[in-house]
Formats: C-alpha cells, sequence, structure tokens
C-alpha cells in the first residue's frame, strides 16, 4: 500500500515524490556551502531520523526542540520527526537564553536540535532543565554531555515510515513571535500544512515545480515555513536556504546567484531593498512572483520595488494561529496600501467589541475562518477561549472595508487610539511618514501630552546619509498634507533602529515603553 495514503503529512510532501518519480529533483540547495538535498535524499534522511528518535526511546507525541538555522538539516528533523509521530517545536534562532529557558521548560521538550553556532546561547538553559535529556548538536565538535549529528543518524536502523496519524492529530507546534509579549506554544495539526498548499500556496502564489524559491522569511516561523517548505514541496519544486542573516546586501547576491523565481519577503526588508538598489541597480534575477507579509506593506516600497524589478509584490496578512496566509492581493490585481481580499478557502468578518459586524468603511477587529486554524495555545486555557471562538479565529488586527471589497490595515487592537474622539491607525500615520524619500522606517504609538490627552509619537529611521537637523518639522508638515492636520505626530524621535520580531513586525509595545 503506498504510504500517500496516511494521513501523515510526511506522506504527502515528502515519500510521495519518490513514489511519483521526483527523487532525482533537487528540494533544497544551500546558498554558500554547496550542498544539497534531492527528495530521495530527504525520504531517507527523514525516515532515519525517525529511526533514531525511537532508538533514543523518544515516543509518538512526546516534543522534540528544533533551534536549528536554515539548513538541509532543519527538513530532515522536522519531516523526521512527524515520520516518528514525535512533535517538533522549530524555535526561533534570534531569542534570548531566558526565553529559550521558558520556552524549553514550557513545551517540555525531551531532546533539543542545536546548530553549534546557537549552541553557547542555548547552554545555560540546559544546565537545570528536568525535561531534555538529549542535546544533538549539528555541525562542528559536539560538546560534553551532546551528541552529534552524525552520530545521532548512526543509531538508525533501517529508516522508519511514516507513522499513520490521524488528520487532526498535532503534528508540530511554533511559537508565536511574541510581537505584544512572550510567545505561546500554538498547536498544529497534520492537515493544516496541507490545507495552507491548497489554498494560497496553489490559489495565490500558484508555485510550479519548475519553481526556484527562496524565503528570507525563516523556516522557523510560520510564514517562512510555509514560503520555504510546505508549497515548494507541495508541487515538487527546488527551494534555496541561507542559514545568516538576509541584510540587502546578502538577498541581492543570493537573487543574482541563485535565479530564484518567486522570493518572499517582509516589509522592513523590500524598504531596505528598495534603498540598496536605488543605489546600486537592481538585482538580475528571473523573478515572477513576490511575497510580503508579517506586517502591512507600505504603498511606497511596493512601488519602488516593482520600478527596480518589474515584479508586483502581493501583500497579504497571515499569522502563526492560521499558519500562514489568509488575505492577500493576486497576481495581476494589486492594489498597494491594502492587504487585498480573503484567500480561497478562508473567510474573514470584521467586528466590532461587541462582535457585531461593522459596516463597509468603518474599523473592525479581523477573524477568519479556514481549515488551518491551529487547535489551541499549549497550557494557555483562557487566551485558547478568547482566540479560538467556535470555527472563528480573533487575530488581533484591526481592518476596514472598503467599497471594493478590499481590506485596509489599521494596527493591532492594542495600537489603536483616539485623537480628539477619532481613532487614529498608526499604519496610516507610519505609512505617510515613510512615503517622504528621506525616511526608511517609522513607527507610531499614543503618548500623552501635558494635559494628559492622547496624541501620535513618531520613531524614525532615516536613509543613510540624512541628517535628522530640522527633519521634525519638515515631517510633520509632509504628514498633515498626506493624510490630515489633526492625525500628524506631535513628537518625532529619531533612532537607529525598531525593535522588531524575527518576521519584522513592529514591536510597538516596547515602543510604547519608552513613549
Amino acid at each position: 500500500m503506498s504510504s500517500v495514503a496516511s494521513a501523515n503529512a510526511a506522506s504527502y510532501f515528502v515519500d510521495r515524490h519518490v513514489e511519483e518519480g521526483r527523487g532525482g529533483k533537487v528540494a533544497f540547495r544551500e546558498y554558500g556551502s554547496g550542498r544539497s538535498l534531492t527528495y530521495g535524499d530527504l525520504a531517507d534522511t527523514s525516515g532515519r531520523v525517525a529511526s533514531a528518535l525511537g532508538q533514543h526511546g523518544i515516543v509518538p507525541e512526546q516534543r522534540v526542540a528544533m533551534l536549528v538555522l536554515d539548513t538541509i538539516e532543519f527538513p530532515q528533523i522536522f519531516w523526521g520527526a512527524l515520520k516518528a509521530g514525535v512533535i517538533p517545536v522549530p524555535l526561533n534562532t534570534l531569542l534570548a537564553t531566558s526565553v529559550y529557558d521558558a520556552i524549553l521548560r514550557d513545551s517540555r521538550a525531551t531532546t533539543l536540535f542545536v546548530s553549534d553556532v546557537l549552541y553557547d546561547t542555548v547552554a545555560p538553559a540546559l544546565a537545570d532543565n528536568p525535561f531534555v535529556k538529549t542535546v544533538v548538536v549539528i555541525g562542528g565538535a559536539a560538546p560534553d554531555g551532546t551528541t552529534s549529528y552524525q552520530s545521532f543518524l548512526d543509531t538508525a536502523d533501517a529508516p522508519t515510515l511514516a507513522f499513520d496519524a490521524n488528520a487532526d492529530e498535532v503534528a508540530f507546534w511554533l511559537y508565536s513571535s511574541g510581537s505584544t509579549g512572550q510567545p505561546k506554544g500554538v498547536h498544529h495539526i497534520h492537515s493544516s500544512l496541507k490545507a495552507t498548499a491548497d489554498t494560497y500556496g496553489a490559489q495565490v502564489l500558484g508555485v510550479r515545480e519548475d519553481d526556484v524559491v527562496f524565503s528570507a522569511a525563516k523556516f522557523f516561523f510560520a510564514y517562512g515555513l510555509g514560503n520555504a517548505m510546505t508549497f515548494p514541496m507541495a508541487v515538487g519544486a527546488t527551494t534555496v536556504l541561507f542559514a545568516g542573516r538576509p541584510t540587502p546586501d546578502s538577498v541581492v547576491d543570493i537573487l543574482n546567484a541563485e535565479q530564484p523565481t518567486v522570493f518572499c519577503g517582509v516589509p522592513t526588508l523590500y524598504a531596505a531593498l528598495a534603498a540598496f538598489m536605488d543605489k546600486n541597480g537592481p538585482a538580475k534575477a528571473p523573478l515572477r512572483r513576490c511575497i510580503s507579509a508579517g506586517e502591512a506593506l507600505p504603498e511606497d516600497v511596493g512601488k519602488r520595488w516593482e520600478k527596480h524589478t518589474g515584479v508586483e509584490i502581493l501583500d497579504g496578512v497571515g499569522s502563526t494561529e492560521m499558519l500562514h496566509i489568509f488575505l492577500s492581493n493576486r497576481p495581476g490585481d494589486v492594489v498597494y496600501g491594502t492587504s487585498g481580499v480573503a484567500v480561497p478557502g478562508y473567510a474573514v468578518r470584521l467586528v466590532d467589541e461587541a462582535g457585531q459586524d461593522v459596516a463597509t468603511g468603518e474599523v473592525g477587529e479581523l477573524l477568519v475562518q479556514g481549515d488551518s486554524a491551529a487547535s489551541c495555545y499549549w497550557n494557555q486555557r483562557a487566551k485558547t477561549r478568547t482566540t479560538f471562538e467556535g470555527t472563528w479565529t480573533r487575530t488581533g488586527d484591526k481592518y476596514e472595508r472598503r467599497d471594493d471589497g478590499r481590506f485596509v490595515y489599521c494596527g493591532r487592537t492594542d495600537d489603536m487610539f483616539k485623537v480628539s474622539g477619532i481613532w487614529v491607525s498608526p499604519f496610516e500615520v507610519e505609512s505617510a511618514i515613510i512615503s517622504h524619500a528621506d525616511v526608511l522606517e517609522a513607527a507610531v504609538v499614543a503618548a500623552r501630552d501635558d494635559d494628559g490627552l492622547e496624541k501620535p509619537k513618531a520613531f524614525v529611521v532615516l536613509n543613510a546619509g540624512v541628517s535628522p537637523d530640522g527633519i521634525e518639522a519638515v515631517l510633520k508638515e509632509h504628514v498633515k498634507t498626506k493624510i490630515g492636520k489633526w492625525k500628524y505626530p506631535r513628537w518625532i524621535a529619531c533612532v537607529d533602529e525598531l525593535p522588531k520580531t524575527a518576521t519584522g513586525k513592529i514591536q510597538r509595545f516596547k515602543l510604547r515603553e519608552d513613549a
């Protein structure tokens, strides 16, 4: 019997390709290392990972944490865990030791896979952890008390076939990026991966078998997992992996060298890339599709990117809870400054504080319905009940529906504030500021004036070489002209950088502390 009959996601995304004759096709190749992994290699190695997990006494439903860079070992471990019925928990590779300590304790992971360059950061959190029994180090020498990845694989018997999972069974966890606080463990089931591939992946992104995909967004969060793994693997495409930090110069180098046809980024990176290309010229890559998520894309950034590359950016919105994008612009139907319309397979609503649907042109909280919704938050029953309401998931995002049916982002629920009794969207003010040629990035929060009234305060990152002298008055006038006199920022602080999550979301709660 074919392994594809199983509801285990590894059967569909990995083993199916061997059965259909794509075993020799390159699934992943690393930029800069020369290493690659075919679909056949992945089927074999993931089976060996599954076997080795069993040899180490790790049984179905136990958790294994993955603090792993975007290298070919990541898909081997992720899919190997799924084959074994073990739950992989990819972790943000940019966190502090204290956060790893909290997550490892919260998840009760029995095993940690860690890239060697990240070991020193997480090591102090392992000293008195009562749950982690095995630490597997990828690359370099394994420190005392750990085992190397190769030694771990060497313990495997014959590759293990995919565990006969139920479609509704928990497959993996992701920890939310924490744009508003501490990360939460989000449970995703086996069928959710294919649900995102069948909806956004097939019907919006339209990834093809002959595509080469490069995602600057990393594996460890939902957006990157879909871009770099789920969508290309659903059709047998090839993904370019980059373990380093996606700076404008490194990304342009990758675009030129690897010649991807699909590029996936976040607004802050697109803004930096547009500024880089203003000075150095565009990348020379055969791009046919570019997408953005993580935070709403400013209109000016989208237009500048398209001018340089000739390719529109499909801006959309997704969440860790929904696993990928559920609201998006479509190919050939992009309106910058909006998040488009619902992705096929998803339904959305805008509701007021009483849970009633709001009228067109009014601001409401975005609720979404679709098959990729998470099942719950780990050990957070109250938060689960307030976020997952029947078939609807609360996003925490404020949106306005225009007359043409497109949705316009207005900010997080707790980011909105009133000035003179009228709601102000931080994103609207930010977009106006960013449209000025001297500005690279901006973030707006509420601050109180001498009378205790809330007014907009802007934190601004200027383009390289721009002097902050006199910029405050210039930008205030610019905003008044763009969106109205009462919305302009009463205070403007020039900063070197904005606090962000790994997905590129601005952490406004940190800025509010400084406001």
